[in-house]
C-alpha cells in the first residue's frame, strides 16, 4: 500500500494486490464491507490463499471454472470474516464491489460467485478427499508462512491496525 497508515495527499489509496483499485471514502454508499480490503490485502502479504490454491484440486470440468477455487476460498472467508454465517448471503456478495475485488480475477470486474456456486464449492469441491486433506495440513502451513515473513530480515517489526476498539502494535 502507497501510504499504509493512511495520509494520502489527494485522499485515494492504492493497494498493492491489485493496483487498478483505488479507495476513497464515500460512507457506506458503495459498499460497507470495505474493510475487508485491509485484509485482503495483508493475506496478499503473506501469500496465504495463494498456497492454499496451490494445495488444492479442482475437478470441476468444462465450463464450470468461471471462478477460481482461490477467489471461492477469499469468498468463503472474507464473507465469514465480515459476518455472513453462509452461502445465503452470497446473493448480495457477489454484486458487492469490496467483495468483487477480494475474490479477484474476472470478479473484479463483473461479479463474485452466486449462491449455487459457492453452495458446490463448499460441499462438493472443498469437501472432497484431497482438498480435506489439504484443508487439515493447511492452517499448520500458514503459522510456519507468517512466522517465516515476521523473522525475514529488515522487516519492520511493528505494525498498527486498527480493528474497531482493538488496536494491534
Amino acid at each position: 500500500m502507497e501510504n499504509p497508515a493512511g495520509e494520502s495527499a489527494d485522499g485515494v489509496l492504492r493497494l498493492d494486490f491489485d493496483r487498478r483499485l483505488t479507495l476513497q471514502f464515500r460512507g457506506s454508499a458503495v459498499t460497507s464491507d470495505a474493510g475487508l480490503l485491509a485484509y485482503r490485502e495483508l493475506d496478499d502479504a503473506l501469500g496465504l490463499s495463494a498456497m492454499a490454491g496451490e494445495k488444492f484440486a479442482d475437478a470441476r470440468t468444462g465450463k464450470n471454472g468461471r471462478h477460481a477455487l482461490v477467489g471461492l476460498l477469499r469468498q468463503s472467508v472474507f464473507g465469514r470474516l465480515a459476518g455472513y454465517e453462509d452461502v445465503n448471503d452470497a446473493e448480495r456478495l457477489r454484486h458487492d464491489p469490496a467483495m468483487r475485488w477480494i475474490v479477484g480475477g474476472k470478479a473484479a470486474l463483473s461479479a463474485a460467485a452466486s449462491p449455487s456456486q459457492m453452495g458446490r464449492f463448499e460441499t462438493r469441491w472443498l469437501t472432497a478427499q484431497k482438498n480435506l486433506s489439504a484443508l487439515v495440513d493447511l492452517s499448520g502451513q500458514w503459522i510456519d508462512q507468517v512466522h517465516g515473513r515476521i523473522n525475514m530480515p529488515g522487516l519492520e517489526r511493528t505494525a498498527v491496525a486498527d480493528l474497531g476498539d482493538w488496536q494491534l502494535l
